[in-house]
């Protein structure tokens, strides 16, 4: 199973959950796993999502998400899981 990893970090406001799910959805990903919290103002969320039917590349959707990240005022980072794990092996 192909999985993803979006971190999305910014200043709270009404629907950013929404909006990255919507797109998620639009291009066929499925949501496996959400962990969200907001300190203070700041909305920080760490989403893995199921890319094995996705309609495009990791490499198309890390440029929609940023793109969205922009659009709604936040920053949005999207890797593969491998990758991730790769990255923050302790």
């Amino acid at each position: 199973m192909q999985q993803v990893v979006l971190t999305i970090i910014g200043k709270d406001k009404v629907g950013i959950i929404a909006k990255v799910s919507c797109k998620l959805a639009e291009y066929n990903m499925n949501i496996i796993n959400i962990n969200q919290n907001i300190m203070q103002g700041f909305f920080n969320m760490v989403l893995i999502a199921e890319t094995d039917e996705a309609t495009v590349s990791i490499k198309e959707a890390k440029e929609i998400f940023a793109k969205l990240g922009e659009e709604i005022g936040v920053e949005i980072r999207l890797q593969s899981a491998d990758i991730f794990k790769a990255m923050h092996r302790i």
